[in-house]
């Protein structure tokens, strides 16, 4: 199993006539993700890729019966599409736009909020790279070649780091059962404490690394939720251990403006809740085959689950 994506679940395109959005739908579809057509307003009736192409969101999933979609769209327009997958059904929504205003992000927070929880659409992003279940489905711009199938999952806010923590695990022959981007920006979709209930639920996920930075008070939660709910081994990187207080570091939501939100608080209360910290991003894979060698899990792990 893999929270979230499997080669089973039936995908839109959000922007699929665009450059970006044509590319990264031709990589995913050659990796095996099931995309069943494509959104782009005005352009209902044509076709891309061997996929419909459709007007509106609802009009897509009245026809494929997609469960899950992808939003290549500018930064003025992509909060509106990520309503509009909400308001059409869509249970499942990677949002990879960077730069949309903030403003607009709080807007589709209070949007979601007039539906049930049970009933309310999952997203990630928006500024991330998505989400992998290796060897199943990519939803997302990363590079699917150096994910190898496992029991290790992935949370991370920076996509980079969560390429370079897989591919350390491949390396050390332990392989991931899903990676999840929740982006970097300071409002987003859900949260490390989110999809650290995921993967304490998933019964093919034996451990999970976090890859945080400064800013926000995301790993704080996420800490407390490993403390008090957490059965499996977490391991956790946090970048920005050099950077002053007050500057902005990367990604938009990468600042620290408030206590706890620097690196090394960040560290100390994750430790504080029993999670192995690596010390440095060339450690991330060694520091979870460890975790795994004193579980006695590593031969669970390695290679393909």
């Amino acid at each position: 199993m893999a929270i979230l994506l499997t080669e089973h679940t039936p995908v839109l395109v959000q922007g699929i006539t665009g450059r970006i959005g044509r590319f990264h739908t031709e990589e995913m579809i050659r990796y095996g993700t099931n995309v069943v057509g494509g959104v782009t307003p005005g352009r209902g009736g044509a076709g891309e890729l061997d996929r419909p192409v459709f007007n509106t969101v609802k009009d897509a999933v009245r026809a494929t019966g997609a469960e899950a979609s992808i939003v290549f769209v500018p930064p003025p327009f992509a909060a509106d599409a990520i309503m509009e997958a909400a308001d059409a059904g869509i249970r499942y929504c990677v949002c990879i736009t960077d730069g949309i205003p903030t403003q607009d992000m709080l807007r589709v927070k209070r949007y979601m909020r007039r539906y049930r929880a049970a009933d309310r659409m999952v997203l990630t992003g928006p500024n991330c790279a998505g989400t992998i279940s290796p060897g199943r489905a990519m939803l997302g711009i990363m590079p699917g070649h150096i994910y190898t199938p496992g029991r290790v999952g992935i949370i991370g806010r920076s996509g980079t780091l969560g390429y370079e923590a897989a591919a350390q695990l491949s390396a050390l022959g332990i392989g991931v059962s899903t990676s999840v981007g929740i982006g970097g920006d300071p409002i987003n979709g859900s949260s490390f404490r989110d999809h650290l209930a995921r993967f304490e639920d998933d019964e093919d996920t034996d451990a999970v690394i976090m890859i945080g930075e400064i800013g926000g008070p995301q790993e704080a939660d996420g800490a407390t939720f490993v403390r008090q709910q957490m059965s499996k081994p977490v391991v956790a990187y946090i970048a920005g251990l050099s950077a002053p207080k007050g500057r902005k570091m990367g990604h938009a939501g990468a600042i620290v403006s408030g206590t706890g939100e620097s690196a090394q608080e960040k560290v100390e209360i994750l430790a504080a809740a029993g999670v192995r910290v690596a010390p440095d991003p060339a450690s991330m894979g060694a520091t979870v085959a460890a975790v795994l060698a004193e579980r006695g899990l590593a031969p669970a792990v390695a290679g393909a689950s």
